[in-house]
């Protein structure tokens, strides 16, 4: 599995969102996170399709576009145009997880399933062959900086073994399923999270927030990487 690490702007200084994504790219970043919030999923109000095109202007990385958003089937079209590269939508918003993630597939879109921390691992597990990547929240969402919850670790292991043992042929994709994890992570919850088998690694106070976001960033990828088999 490759390890990934994904800065999350909603811990960014937006008043210089494009120097610090830039930053990022600098540092080895391997995608940009982009939450959105509708203040109806979730208890905040964030962004739209109009950040995300802006960033496609300022940085080559790949967008990971993370939707807490009520309906988000109603949304995949202007994000797409945006220039989303990936989008994630939560299972307890969606009636349909596998025919949305094939309307994404269809469009050349990776296809994300996340799971908020009270779902349990069971409620994705037949769900695994129709995604590329699989999201465990490691905080309840809607704000940034709040405390990692480790019990999500279990539901980690759990994903990361029925993938292992659906083989290739069930996969969508080629490689094995991501499995990021977002919430409270830094250097250290990070190195538990993928010792239970996650290789995404969503941070955004940890780095951001850091005295230099570029030292930060680094040091949550020698935490992973410390260890693991890396491409």
């Amino acid at each position: 599995m490759r390890l990934k690490v994904a800065p999350s702007i909603l811990s960014a200084a937006f008043e210089r969102l494009g120097e610090e994504v830039r930053a990022m790219e600098e540092a080895g970043a391997d995608q940009i996170h982009v939450d959105v919030m509708d203040g109806h999923f979730v208890p905040n109000i964030s962004m739209g399709p109009v950040v995300v095109e802006a960033l496609r202007r300022a940085t080559r990385l790949p967008l990971d576009v993370h939707l807490m958003i009520t309906d988000p089937e109603r949304y995949l079209e202007p994000f797409v145009a945006a220039g989303a590269h990936h989008i994630t939508f939560h299972i307890e918003a969606c009636g349909d997880p596998a025919g949305l993630a094939r309307r994404l597939r269809e469009r050349g879109i990776g296809a994300g399933l996340a799971l908020n921390p009270a779902t349990p691992a069971g409620a994705a597990l037949d769900l695994l062959p129709h995604f590329d990547l699989l999201l465990v929240m490691t905080v309840n969402p809607g704000f940034g900086g709040q405390p990692f919850l480790g019990d999500n670790l279990g539901k980690v292991r759990a994903i990361r073994e029925r993938e292992r043992g659906l083989g290739p042929s069930r996969r969508p994709a080629a490689g094995p399923l991501d499995i990021e994890v977002d919430g409270g992570i830094d250097a250290r919850t990070a190195r538990l999270c993928r010792e239970a088998g996650a290789n995404v690694f969503v941070a955004g106070n940890a780095i951001f927030r850091a005295p230099d976001p570029r030292a930060a960033l680094r040091e949550l990828r020698r935490s992973v990487a410390d260890g693991a088999e890396t491409e």
